[in-house]
């Protein structure tokens, strides 16, 4: 073929190519021009919006603080973070708004506040206003049977959209954990933007989990029976992790409850310049004013869990493994009691508790098995007071509240091999045990025996320990690294 034959060759390709892709570029670069229009547009509208909401009283811009925590009015650890964190933010930045976006649609603003200070003694120095989220299903993960992390995630940025479009806050803080609203508060809110991870929504060891294809209640045991499943969902969470990290690095200022969360966030969000541990407030001083002796109200002993009634804490194992002990106690066995104290969130949380009542059923264990759902702050100081044995079961605790909360209690604390009760608070102090891990229901039964059977002077000397190793954790040390942490987002 001639040169010039040739080149007229390539010059018809070019052409084809040119008729065939050109406008279908023009279309993309039009429309892609259109949605940064449109996206600025709405940041505009939504920068005088926030100038008119920050206008005072007195006609001074006044600093709008925001909170993202669709489920404050739920009483678990993570609540009293953010209750904690508010009250730190009010003593220091007073003449600041402060608000909380919830989907606590069924209660009103005192009665969230009222149930703060009656579920942790916490009471706000000044006002806050709540911002009531009416698409708040859209984070249940009951609405996403298959896809669970991927459909939450999605459905956060709507619900966070719903939460800008009613209120424009200088500085956001997700305090709960859906990162995916980072990037939309930051680009298209112009906020500055903070966040308290209290678990990473994938880590490393949820891949492991799917790579080894053992189940869990995040991997069905039909998917780890079918290795093309597994791969598939492998492959799914890998993908699901980059975009994690991505919009976890929009991120200004980042808090991880624990080293444990601290690991996966590096190796997630790649933000160590503003990475930051915060242990989350508890109360230890409430709970070390209870008297240090050996527990004898009663003939027998009490063995006590606190948590919400998530799947996650596993309290299938807690029932399971103190039937195992009552089976295996058979020389004078002891009046034993098991009380499961936590709160209920949802129906999805409800339906569970009613699951673990026949859970007992089953094992023959009902008469000894007591749930305490939603209770006050004072009821559970009682039961903590009583207890002998303090019970944990959740694998990979991001940190562990109720942990802390027992030990300064005075119970000795049985907390699972892992996370933070292993990395962060069930730790020697000055060389001396402040408590016990296990991991399998034969592992909880054995060491809740072994407890037993220890001599009184034994188990206090253990208790003082724990009493003395949990100063850490105090809220005064929490207000302390929280606002030299979030400093940043104020300057």
């Amino acid at each position: 073929m001639a040169a010039s034959e040739r080149g007229l060759c390539f010059c018809e390709l070019l052409r084809l190519f040119y008729s065939l892709f050109f406008p279908g570029l023009i279309v993309c670069g039009t429309l892609c021009a259109c949605l940064v229009i449109v996206l600025w547009g709405i940041r505009l509208l939504l920068q005088r919006k926030k100038m008119s909401l920050s206008a005072s009283k007195n006609g001074k811009s006044q600093m709008v603080i925001a909170f993202f925590h669709p489920y404050c009015n739920a009483g678990g650890g993570g609540e009293r973070v953010l209750w904690c964190a508010l009250r730190a933010l009010q003593k220091k930045y007073p003449e600041a708004a402060y608000v909380v976006y919830t989907g606590d649609v069924d209660v009103s603003g005192p009665q969230i506040l009222e149930g703060a200070f009656r579920r942790f003694n916490i009471k706000l120095t000044r006002p806050v206003q709540f911002v009531f989220l009416r698409k708040r299903y859209l984070v249940e993960d009951s609405l996403y049977p298959h896809f669970t992390l991927l459909g939450q995630s999605l459905g956060s940025i709507f619900l966070g959209w719903e939460a800008l479009m009613q209120c424009v806050p200088d500085v956001y803080i997700d305090s709960m954990g859906y990162a995916f609203t980072l990037p939309l508060f930051k680009y298209v809110g112009g906020c500055r933007v903070g966040s308290y991870v209290h678990y990473p929504t994938i880590s490393t060891d949820m891949l492991s989990v799917v790579k080894n294809q053992n189940a869990g209640f995040n991997n069905a045991v039909f998917i780890t029976r079918n290795p093309f499943l597994s791969k598939v969902k492998l492959v799914y969470y890998y993908l699901f992790a980059f975009i994690y990290g991505l919009v976890g690095s929009c991120s200004d200022v980042v808090m991880v409850n624990s080293s444990w969360t601290l690991n996966h966030i590096l190796s997630l969000w790649k933000v160590g310049n503003c990475t930051h541990i915060v242990y989350p407030p508890c109360d230890v001083q409430t709970f070390l004013d209870i008297p240090l002796r050996e527990k004898k109200v009663t003939p027998g002993h009490t063995l006590v869990s606190i948590g919400q009634f998530r799947p996650e804490k596993n309290h299938p194992l807690q029932i399971r493994a103190f039937a195992k002990l009552l089976k295996e106690v058979t020389e004078s066995p002891p009046s034993l009691k098991l009380v499961l104290i936590g709160g209920c969130r949802n129906k999805d949380d409800e339906l569970r508790v009613d699951q673990l009542r026949r859970l007992s059923e089953d094992l023959g264990v009902q008469e000894d098995v007591e749930f305490k759902i939603n209770i006050p702050f004072d009821e559970l100081k009682n039961y903590l007071s009583e207890a002998t044995i303090g019970l944990h079961t959740m694998w990979n605790e991001h940190f562990g509240i109720g942990v802390v909360e027992c030990m300064a209690a005075g119970t000795i604390i049985l907390a699972h091999n892992s996370g933070g009760p292993k990395l962060d608070i069930v730790i020697p102090h000055e060389g001396d045990i402040t408590g016990f891990l296990a991991e399998s229901e034969e592992g909880y039964a054995e060491t809740m025996a072994h407890i037993l059977s220890m001599s009184t002077e034994k188990r206090l000397q253990i208790r003082k320990n724990a009493r003395a190793s949990v100063s850490r954790f105090s809220d005064q040390e929490f207000e302390v690294t929280f606002l030299s942490s979030v400093e940043e987002l104020f300057k």
